[in-house]
Formats: C-alpha cells, structure tokens, sequence
C-alpha cells in the first residue's frame, strides 16, 4: 500500500487471472446476447400455446348438440387452456365460446400476426417488469384458416415461467462461462502463459547477470509465434552478451593502456634521445638504419595516442557550413601524405562549382582518412579519383583507387576500430573514425567494391546544394 491506495492481490494482477475473468465477463456478454431473443420467443411460444389450446377448447365445444356444455365442462376447458375467456372471429363476426363468469378488466391487448422481433422483444420485457396483468392475445387458427382467435390471459402465470426460464438461463450460462473460461484458461495458460513467464524471468535473469550463460533463455522447439520470440531472444541475449564482453574487455584494454601511458611515452622518449645521438655517428650503416629506427619510434607514439583519442574522446556534434568539395578534397588528399615522386597520382573530378554542407575540420579528416587507406593500400604506386554529383537527396561522392583490393576476412569487419584493418600493422581507426563522422552528419560511408581491379568508397551526404 502507498499513499493510503490498496492494490489487487498479486495473483489477480497477474495475466492469468485477468484472461480468467476476461474470459467469463464474455461468455456472459454472449449469453446476454443470446437471453435476449430467446426471452421474447419463448413468450411467443407461450402465447401461441395458449391460442392452441383455446383452439380445442373451441373444437370440443363445437362437437356438443348446439354447441352448449355445462358449466362445469366449460370451466375445465377454460383452466386447461390456462386462459379467461375464448373469443372466436370468423368473416368480421365474433362470437364467445367460452367465458368466466366475470371476466377480468383487460390492460393490454396483443396482436401475434405480423409482430416484429423488435417488438416481441419490448414487450418480452414488459411481461418481465409488469407481471400482474390482463392480456388479451390476438392470434391465428393453427391451421392457418382464415380468422382467428382471441384470449383473455392472466400474465402472472406467464410472468412465473418466464422467471423460471430466466433462472434457469442464468445458471446454465454461470456453467458454461465457468467451464470455457476454464477451459480457455488451461489453454491460454500452456500456450502462452507460461512461456510469456519463461522469457520474462530470462530477461529479468540476465539483466542481473548478462555474464551467466545459464540466465539465457532454453531454445525452442515450437513453430509459432511463441517459439519464434523465445529463438530471437536468445538469439539477442547471446549477441549481447558478445558485446558487452567485447566491450568490458576493451575497457579493461583502455585502462591498461591509459596506466601504461606515461611510463610509455617516457621511454620512448628516452629512445628518441639515444637515436638522436646516433644520427652523429658517421657509420655507414649506422646512418642507414637510424632512420627506419626514428621512424618506427614516432609510429609507436602516434599508435598510442590515437588508440587513447579514440577511446575517450567523443567527436562534437558538427556545425554545416557551405564548402567546396573540390578544393577541400584537394587540401585533405595533399594532407594525407601523397608522394612526391608522382607515383601515386591524383585526379579531382569533383565540378568546380559544387559545394556541401558539411563540418570542414570532420569532412576534412573523412577525405584525408580515405586517401591514406588509399595511399597505403599502393606501396608500389597507382591512381587515387574522386567524383561528385547532385542527386535528388543530397551528394554522392565516390572515391576510387586502383589498387590490390580488401580481402574478405577484412571486408566484413572493415568499420570497425582494432578489427577492421586493412593492412597488417593496421588499427582500423581511419575508416572506423570516417564513417562514424559521416553517420554524424546523417550520412553513410559505405564500401562499393573491391578486387583486383581496385577500391571503390562511397560517402551519400543529404542535404547537399550545387
């Protein structure tokens, strides 16, 4: 209880026993829906009797010399027929077969030819909340001659056996609602309940611990759409549960790296220091391998700090402004490390006049990204192109190399930082970082293809204007 407000007991809260109690409020509702009609005929049937049996009351009569029985006989038939009095018409003339002594007042009168349903449904009701009038019923011969009879009845008699028949309506639909609902219950119960019970305490299970194998939810036999829930789920826990490995497991890796950081950098140092004095050393060989030496030192450290950039920084959310692609590209392509000696040549097929809204400093390192992949990818030269075009949702840009192409095993993890690369040696940072500035920009950076023939990146940027 909380702030004076009493909640259901838990197991009326629960899916079962509102499917229970659901289930019996509308087999009920469908009983009603039955009463209803079936009310208003049994009322007809009773009626209808009462004409019948007025009819031979009639015949007995007419079988006696001048029609004339003695008053004795006359009552039996009269209570027999359960009526007051028997009015015969024939050809507009009426004419009195049997009478009481003193017939009762009439308060309403009924015509059973040609009543709708509607209608015998309203007065069905009437009798039900009346109950203690005199009718006088109108109907046909059972024969269906021309004429008809009429009756004078007493609607206490047909009042009683219509809340007799109620009775007995309303106990045999508590039956039959309790036996369905039951029944639908069990049912609802093996079919869904219990594994709608199964996946909730999984799910709850492995939000507590994602680590434990055993709080993944059983596979499942089944074909339906249970079956199929309980195999997506598991199927998810497990991918999941993969990440979130992967993921302590390069937390752990960062903080490792972010320790060993400094005691790193210090003596790395140290080791620029040594190979600076080297470089005064006139050993020919000496002054041939120094270099190769200096430059696997500043590697390492730009290894480092781009491995700690990537895992605790987060890129700002970019600010568009109108640039020009061609002379971004050119800039960012000059940047990324083209050779001197021309071995890799560079055409800019980008128009003159086309310009794209985007962040400069994070387009500038998506394009400088992807002509250093490219750049690397052609140690023994080759021939680097980008084009752009207007389309109808922004601008595409293509970047083509020509050179070996990505293997498989690369390609199917190629955006992803420590997995992804495409050399050996390699972090996969470059692209990993690209399409993730892309993405930022509500773009995609996606790789078209790749063989021996060369490489083909694709970047589509909305909202791009000529």
């Amino acid at each position: 209880m909380q702030n004076g407000m009493k909640y259901p007991p838990r197991w009326l809260r629960g899916l079962s026993a509102r499917l229970l109690v659901l289930t019996a409020v509308f087999v009920m509702l469908s009983e009603v829906l039955i009463y209803v009609p079936s009310i208003a005929r049994f009322r007809l049937t009773f009626l209808q009797d009462r004409i019948a049996d007025a009819h031979l009351a009639s015949l007995a009569l007419k079988a006696t010399p001048d029609n004339v029985v003695s008053r004795s006989l006359e009552l039996e038939l009269l209570a027999n027929a359960m009526v007051h009095g028997i009015v015969l018409n024939r050809r507009e003339a009426r004419t009195m077969m049997l009478m009481a002594d003193m017939p009762p007042k009439v308060d309403a009168v009924y015509d059973l030819r040609g009543a709708t349903a509607w209608q015998l449904i309203v007065d069905a009701f009437m009798t039900l909340s009346q109950g203690q009038r005199t009718l006088r019923v109108v109907g046909g011969f059972p024969d269906h001659s021309e004429g008809g009879l009429e009756v004078i009845v007493d609607e206490a008699q047909l009042h009683g056996a219509m809340v007799d028949y109620s009775t007995n309506i309303m106990k045999l639909s508590l039956v039959i609602s309790l036996l369905t609902a039951g029944l639908v219950f069990l049912s609802l119960q093996l079919l869904l309940v219990a594994p709608m019970r199964r996946i909730t305490a999984s799910m709850v299970a492995f939000r507590k611990a994602p680590e434990n194998t055993n709080a993944m939810i059983a596979d499942s036999a089944r074909s339906d759409e249970v079956g199929t829930a309980q195999r997506e789920l598991r199927h998810m826990q497990g991918d999941l549960r993969a990440a979130l490995t992967q993921r302590t497991h390069l937390t752990a890796l960062g903080e490792a790296v972010s320790k060993v950081n400094h005691d790193l950098r210090n003596i790395l140092a140290t080791a620029q220091l040594v190979t600076d004095r080297l470089g005064d050393v006139r050993d020919p060989t000496v002054r041939q391998v120094v270099p190769r030496l200096m430059q696997s030192i500043d590697r390492a450290i730009k290894l480092c700090s781009q491995s700690l950039n990537f895992g605790s920084a987060e890129e700002p959310a970019p600010h568009p402004v109108a640039l020009n692609l061609r002379e971004l590209s050119d800039d960012a392509v000059a940047y990324a490390g083209l050779p001197g000696d021309g071995g890799i040549s560079w055409r800019n097929d980008v128009p003159a006049e086309l310009t794209i809204n985007a962040d400069r400093d994070q387009m500038f390192r998506v394009l400088m990204n992807l002509a250093r992949n490219a750049i690397q990818a052609m140690p023994g030269g080759g021939a680097m192109t980008l084009t752009a075009e207007c389309g109808p949702d922004g601008v595409v840009m293509d970047f083509d190399d020509n050179g070996p192409g990505l293997l498989e095993k690369v390609r199917a993890h190629l955006f992803e930082a420590f997995t992804g690369a495409a050399r050996a040696g390699g972090t996969g940072l470059g692209l990993a970082i690209a399409k993730e500035l892309v993405v930022a920009h509500g773009g995609e950076l996606s790789l078209v293809s790749s063989d021996g023939d060369g490489t083909r990146f694709r970047i589509d940027l909305p909202d791009g204007s000529p």
